[in-house]
């Protein structure tokens, strides 16, 4: 059975991009200001959020870890931690009416397993529809910068992560520039084919400076979730 979040009282939101691009500032500012609009929404990053998705997590993002993980592997891997979040998560927040900002969805594994690995999109959108019951975000926030900014920013940003926990996600990082030009050139893509669904911020449309971009957030979210609850009411 197909899920659509039409069905539900709830509004799902995804935060996208490529590592550095700014996903977890932007959701940490839109988290606090929807709970000053008296919203409490659930918060949830992919992989991880669950207790099996964390140890998913450790095994798909350790840069130090010794034994290789294959692109297949990984995909798996992945839906997984996403079938969990949604079974355990996801779900039940919609049917609670609560909205949901979640830190990566199926859009990343199509960047990033899809194209980065070179598995493909058509691959990874039918493990989605038969995993996640083809279950597709109210709102899809799309933070696109330049390859050459996030990536810096990424590094820099996993320095700082190791410095204060002693702990290393480093290994999408460490892949080479092709690669994250496969995954930015996806994104791009991807809102392209789903415009409806996907609102893209990137140069040009907003990426100067963080509290602009915030702000722009703040006024696709408003408008999305006051149309979303005209839909709600009116059913």
């Amino acid at each position: 059975m197909s899920h659509s979040p039409s069905q539900h009282r709830g509004f799902f939101i995804t935060f996208e991009g490529p590592d550095g691009s700014g996903k977890t500032t932007q959701i940490r500012r839109t988290a606090e200001w929807l709970r000053g609009r008296d919203i409490d929404p659930v918060l949830l990053r992919q992989p991880g959020g669950t207790p099996l998705g964390e140890k998913i997590r450790g095994i798909l993002l350790d840069s130090r870890a010794q034994d290789p993980v294959s692109p297949l592997t990984e995909l798996a891997l992945m839906f997984a931690d996403r079938a969990q979040s949604i079974h355990e998560i996801i779900l039940p927040a919609l049917h609670e009416g609560r909205v949901i900002l979640c830190d990566r969805y199926t859009d990343s594994s199509e960047a990033y397993q899809g194209a980065g690995r070179g598995l493909g999109s058509d691959r990874v959108l039918a493990v989605h529809r038969s995993v996640c019951d083809d279950l597709q975000p109210d709102l899809t926030i799309l933070l696109l910068p330049d390859v050459e900014k996030a990536l810096e920013r990424a590094r820099r940003r996993n320095q700082r992560h190791i410095q204060q926990t002693g702990t290393d996600e480093n290994r999408f990082e460490a892949e080479g520039e092709a690669f994250y030009r496969r995954v930015h050139t996806a994104y791009g893509d991807i809102a392209k084919r789903e415009p409806q669904r996907v609102a893209l911020i990137g140069p040009g449309t907003g990426d100067d400076g963080i509290e602009a971009i915030a702000t722009r957030i703040r006024e696709i979210i408003t408008e999305r979730l006051e149309q979303h609850l005209r839909n709600v009411s009116s059913v």
